[in-house]
């Protein structure tokens, strides 16, 4: 076995620069038919007495589809050596590149989300919320540069079923 399940109490590692400076895959569906992608807003935390994560994800993106059809998604961080596997699963659509042979990839279904061999840690998350953000709710009116043609995230909240870690 690669990994093994592990008390998300025993983490110790910044999940402000997990996201923000390391990245990670998003990833959903099943074996027939997945996809992921890389996530850099994102985060941790706790709602409704739960250890929950959030991903921000565009309609436009591929990856949406799948998330939004299915009830759980993984969140896998990678080792820093595989920063261009990140690179490419941010840059290209698997609706018209195989990312997973491009990247060498190794997918594994053992759990209700998709999660890669590569990875160092993986969330297994159920999706209990989601929502569209909503401009008209912006405090700080600048963010709405971020969204020059109106393109607003989907915000989803997964409860942290699992959490698994890459044997040493």
């Amino acid at each position: 076995m690669l990994f093994k399940e592990i008390d998300i109490d025993s983490l110790q590692f910044n999940p402000f620069s997990s996201f923000k400076k390391d990245w990670a895959l998003v990833s959903a569906g099943n074996s027939s038919k997945f996809n992921t992608m890389t996530v850099s807003w994102g985060g941790l935390g706790i709602i409704w007495q739960k250890n929950v994560s959030f991903i921000f994800i565009r309609p436009q993106r591929y990856t949406f589809e799948f998330i939004e059809n299915n009830d759980y998604y993984s969140i896998c961080f990678l080792e820093d050596k595989d920063k261009n596997i990140l690179n490419i699963c941010g840059t290209t659509s698997g609706r018209d590149t195989d990312k997973i042979k491009r990247t060498g990839l190794v997918p594994i279904f053992d759990e209700k989300a998709p999660y890669f061999q590569q990875s160092k840690l993986v969330y297994i998350c159920r999706k209990i919320h989601g929502q569209f953000i909503d401009s008209t709710c912006f405090i700080d009116k600048n963010i709405n540069s971020e969204y020059k043609n109106n393109d607003y995230h989907k915000i989803f909240i997964g409860e942290i079923e699992k959490c698994l870690k890459k044997e040493d």
